[in-house]
Formats: structure tokens, sequence, C-alpha cells
């Protein structure tokens, strides 16, 4: 698979949103992301907003769905989501009828393994129930906790390679990788490379970052593509 640019839009309003999106298409950026923060704040409204403003572009709903699923997947599908997110830890029946929606209404599936207490079983349920991808996901809150105990901040990086190596499908790491970690997820088997906070977005305040974020993008996306094809199993050519 060709090595995927996200921006994850985890702001709180529209028309930041929209100013975001539109610096982060100029510089490269492959496909955009409703983060859940602007889903809380704006819904489907935001999600509709940047549908109609990036009719060709890929969006994807982080709903973290958990219950009612087939409900969620098929309202955001109908308001312009190309891909939908449900957890790991939800119940089996959820994934399912995410995954039926995704059928029905011609969505993709992102499988998220947060919180699971085996990420590497959590991210082959994913596949296994049918989802199109998988999120390896280290949480927000779940850093902060540990960095404000003095203790190793845990990293998505730690068990990338064993998750890619678990799945056939396309991995994601999400979860507080600095720049140059993010920058190289493909190293790792893992094309879909996802940028928020805090390399783009402020991770305390939820606004777009300052600073030549436009200028950093072009850089990050540059460098991402220029991997190539990457293949299941963590190789990359």
């Amino acid at each position: 698979m060709r090595p995927i640019v996200q921006i994850s839009l985890d702001l709180t309003n529209i028309d930041e949103a929209l100013e975001t999106a539109a610096l982060a298409m100029r510089a490269g950026v492959d496909w955009l992301e409703a983060g859940t923060p602007l889903i809380l704040a704006e819904g489907l409204h935001g999600v509709r907003a940047l549908r109609a403003a990036f009719p060709r572009t890929p969006i994807v709903a982080d709903l973290k769905t958990m219950d009612g699923g087939y409900l969620e997947a098929e309202m955001m599908a109908k308001a312009g989501a190309s891909h939908v997110v449900v957890m790991a830890r939800a119940h089996e029946e959820t994934l399912k009828v995410v995954v039926q929606a995704g059928k029905d209404h011609g969505v993709a599936v992102m499988g998220d393994n947060l919180g699971c207490p085996d990420m590497v079983a959590g991210a082959r349920l994913l596949e296994d129930m049918g989802c199109d991808f998988v999120i390896h996901h280290i949480g927000y809150d779940e850093r902060r906790g540990i960095a404000a105990r003095g203790q190793l901040m845990p990293s998505p990086l730690d068990q990338l390679r064993e998750v890619v190596s678990a799945v056939r499908v396309p991995v994601q790491a999400v979860g507080g990788l600095t720049l140059e970690q993010a920058i190289r997820c493909p190293e790792y088997g893992a094309p879909l490379v996802v940028l928020g906070a805090p390399l783009t977005i402020d991770a305390d305040s939820f606004k777009t970052a300052s600073g030549d974020m436009e200028g950093s993008l072009r850089m990050i996306c540059e460098r991402v593509h220029a991997y190539g094809e990457v293949k299941a199993g963590g190789s990359s050519n």
C-alpha cells in the first residue's frame, strides 16, 4: 500500500477545522480526520462541512464507537464520511453491526485497539471481525497520566511490528509519537501516518499549533510518500 498521510482535526469548531484542512491539503495530506473533539462539538455538521469543502478527499470520522454501532456508522456515512472508527473493546455484536453498516453504506471500517489488555490480540480480533484497517493506539489520558507519575510513557512503536505481523490489513499507529517517529511508521510496516496532537494540534488547548505548520506538513508528506509501497509484515521497498 502506498503510504498515506492523515491529519487528525482534533479541533472544536468547524471554521478552524476547515481552515486547517485546507492548509493540510495544500501541503499534500491525503486523508482528513474529523477528530473526536470535532465530532463532539459539531457532530454531523462538521463532517458535512468537510465533505462539502473537500468532495473527493477521504474523511475519517473518529467516532470511537462502543455501542449503537450501525446507526452511528450509517449517520456518518450519509453525512459524507468515507471511514468510521469502532473500538476493539466494544461488544462483538457492535463490531459486527459496524462492519455491516460499512458494507451497506460504502464506508471503510477502522478498528481501534486502545485499552486492550493484549494489543496484538485486539488487533487480530478487529481483523477477524471484518475491519478494513487496524489503529494501534496508546490513549491520550493513559499517556498523560503515566507521564505525570514520572513513569516511562508507552509508545505505539513498542509493539507496532508485532501488530503489523499479526494482521493482513493496513495498520496505523497513534498516540504520543514524535514527528520523526510518525514519519518512520512505514518502516515498521504501518503505511497510514496520522498527524494530530501534539504534532499539528496543541494537546492542551485543542487548537491548531502555531508556527509554519504548512511548511512542516509539506516536509512530512514528502518524506512519507517517498517510502513507496509498504507491504504486509513490516517490509517496504
